[in-house]
């Protein structure tokens, strides 16, 4: 491997937001291993990312298995020697409903996935990072404006949100001695194939249905590539990332 050469990981890169991000970090230079549960789309980036001359590789993983967390991070650092960034992107939400109307198992999926998935990879960066040489790295952890405030009949998203934001503070403290530094990018709005349903109307805190502004997911992989590039010894905390108009700051 180029000893220049810096290592990315980014989870749910099949779409989406994680898609957007891994293609910007390619374009600035970074070796992209693509991490999710659907093989087809992660393999479809990479041939595409390799036809245009970059480095990314695809490795389907479900980040609510111990067990396949553990073999994607020794695969990394059996193929690479290190890794530099986790961008801890995969996530799940649930349909919004009363809570005593909701399935426990659907609670179960969202809090796997949103708190104990990015736990299992945030622990499993933590460590590579810690032991490699030169020590250290970047874990960028997919939050949201409701690790901020609810949207009516959220409370699970809600609830794994909030969770990220004390893990990212966490892992931000304890990685002081290690040289590894924690960020948590917070998005509201960005226009995906899964959010282009708020534009049709969504429920509102009084109880009406609306459409929301939306802004270019592209902004957000901006926004976590910026954080990426900067030097250890820096680090944005908490970044918001937001449509300008979407009702988050004011009364519901």
């Amino acid at each position: 491997m180029n000893a220049s050469r810096k290592i990315a990981l980014v989870t749910g890169a099949g779409s989406g937001v994680g898609r957007m991000t891994a293609i910007a970090l390619l374009d600035d230079g970074w070796t992209v291993v693509l991490a999710g549960r659907r093989a087809e789309p992660l393999q479809a980036l990479a041939a595409e990312a390799v036809g245009r001359g970059q480095s990314a590789v695809a490795l389907p993983a479900d980040v609510t298995d111990p067990a396949s967390v553990q073999s994607l991070f020794d695969t990394v650092e059996r193929e690479f020697g290190r890794l530099d960034l986790l961008f801890n992107n995969a996530g799940v939400n649930a349909p919004a409903v009363p809570m005593d109307e909701l399935p426990l198992e659907t609670w179960f999926n969202v809090v796997n996935t949103n708190v104990t998935g990015v736990y299992l990879c945030a622990r499993a960066a933590f460590g590579l990072m810690r032991r490699q040489s030169p020590q250290g790295g970047r874990i960028i952890n997919n939050g949201s404006i409701s690790a901020h405030t609810p949207r009516p009949f959220t409370a699970p998203y809600t609830a794994s949100k909030h969770a990220v934001t004390g893990l990212t503070k966490a892992l931000a403290l304890d990685g002081r001695a290690f040289n590894i530094a924690a960020s948590q990018i917070d998005i509201g709005n960005a226009l995906t194939e899964l959010s282009e349903r708020m534009t049709r109307g969504v429920l509102q805190a009084n109880g009406t249905i609306a459409p929301e502004p939306m802004m270019d997911a592209t902004h957000v992989a901006n926004a976590v590539r910026h954080m990426a590039s900067l030097p250890l010894e820096a680090n944005v905390l908490t970044m918001t990332v937001m449509a300008s108009a979407m009702p988050f700051v004011g009364r519901g």
